[in-house]
């Protein structure tokens, strides 16, 4: 038979091929971003009596709807913005699952879409999926910032959407009160959209804010900001988010959310319902995940490894051109053969490839597993 693929460069994904690798290898996997100590057991206690109370079949499909009053009281209290829990808020299958809705709700064939590179890697299948362009403009290294001339630059009548990630994945930069103004500069008299990925939005170092869309009003009347609760309650696997948008936006986000996933996982929105009106764990977030990333980069001190600043996210990224000059997925598939740590190679997230010679190091480990990363990495 015949068949056209909609995503004919697309193969294995660099975490699925590193994460095999560390597995058959048995090293330590450092690569894919996933805390290895336990989630918070109370939690994990109101998931098991949500099951034990009954609440096992289908959720509303915009979400179990106390879950989505605590989300908006959070939105209200952190960020000053009001936003209706019936009409703006959507529970997810996971932070990414938000972002192709986002895509899928608005674009049409031959729409372009400005994408900041390195980047997540499910952005730019996302938007060539749905028939649109990806414009990248890259961040500056090693700082990765934003050049915002060279996004002015790449601003066509095509233009229908603007994709940022703050803390970002895979470098930690965050973005600044500068980078906003820059935004608002650049969609003001435009109908740009913005898809905002804010999945770590309480993983933030440095004592740095987090400038999150849903503060501006402006910037969230044109805005899908999406979320995720594994990445706040180190449960990954629950594959869980949510998307903020305003109504009119979250009425066509729903019309495609609802032929797909319809509803999601009904004991674990009615476990955080609870959790969020009772727990502020996420507000002592930034403090623990510091205490790791600064163990984490004061044990790679002693290696030839050399870090570049991360502000945000549990991602930190290594320059290894003290070592070698290789290209770095040739450089890490080494690491994980011959020292047993698994890493990600930082062109993956390029279309281009680019390759600085870098890789990115997952530090929301426990304690052991960084000890006995950071040995097997001192001998490289």
């Amino acid at each position: 038979m015949e068949f056209n693929s909609k995503l004919p460069s697309v193969g294995t994904t660099i975490f699925t091929v590193m994460s095999g690798l560390a597995t058959k290898a048995k090293a330590i996997n450092l690569g894919q971003g996933f805390p290895d100590f336990p989630m918070n057991a109370d939690l994990v206690e109101l998931v098991n009596k949500a099951m034990k109370d009954g609440f096992n079949q289908y959720a509303p499909m915009p979400g179990h709807p106390p879950l989505l009053e605590s989300i908006a009281e959070k939105i209200q209290s952190l960020y000053n913005q009001s936003v209706n829990p019936q009409t703006e808020i959507t529970i997810t299958a996971g932070g990414t699952y938000a972002i192709y809705t986002a895509f899928t709700t608005i674009l049409q064939a031959g729409d372009e879409v400005i994408v900041f590179e390195p980047a997540y890697d499910s952005y730019i299948p996302n938007i060539v999926v749905n028939g649109a362009i990806p414009v990248t403009v890259p961040l500056e290294y090693p700082s990765y910032k934003i050049d915002w001339e060279k996004v002015s630059a790449a601003k066509t009548s095509k233009t229908k959407a603007i994709i940022l990630n703050s803390p970002h994945n895979p470098t930690g930069a965050v973005l600044s009160i500068e980078d906003i103004e820059a935004l608002r500069a650049f969609v003001k008299d435009t109908n740009i959209f913005i898809v905002s990925d804010e999945v770590y939005e309480h993983i933030i170092l440095d004592g740095k804010p987090h400038y999150s869309i849903l503060h501006y009003p402006d910037l969230f009347e044109r805005s899908f900001v999406c979320f995720s609760f594994g990445k706040v309650y180190h449960c990954t696997g629950w594959k869980l988010g949510y998307c903020v948008a305003p109504e009119w936006l979250t009425k066509e986000f729903r019309k495609v959310h609802q032929f797909n996933a319809f509803s999601c996982f009904n004991p674990t929105q009615v476990a955080l319902a609870g959790f969020l009106k009772e727990s502020v764990h996420y507000s002592s977030l930034p403090d623990f995940m510091q205490k790791k990333r600064d163990y984490f980069q004061e044990k790679m001190s002693a290696t030839r490894f050399r870090a570049l600043p991360t502000h945000g996210s549990y991602f930190q990224i290594y320059s290894y051109k003290d070592i070698s000059s290789k290209p770095d997925a040739e450089f890490a598939k080494d690491l994980v053969a011959r020292h047993g740590v698994a890493a990600i190679p930082v062109s993956a997230f390029y279309q281009s490839g680019k390759d600085d010679l870098v890789l990115r190091f997952c530090f929301a480990k426990k304690k052991e597993t960084i000890d006995e990363a950071v040995e097997k990495l001192s001998k490289a």
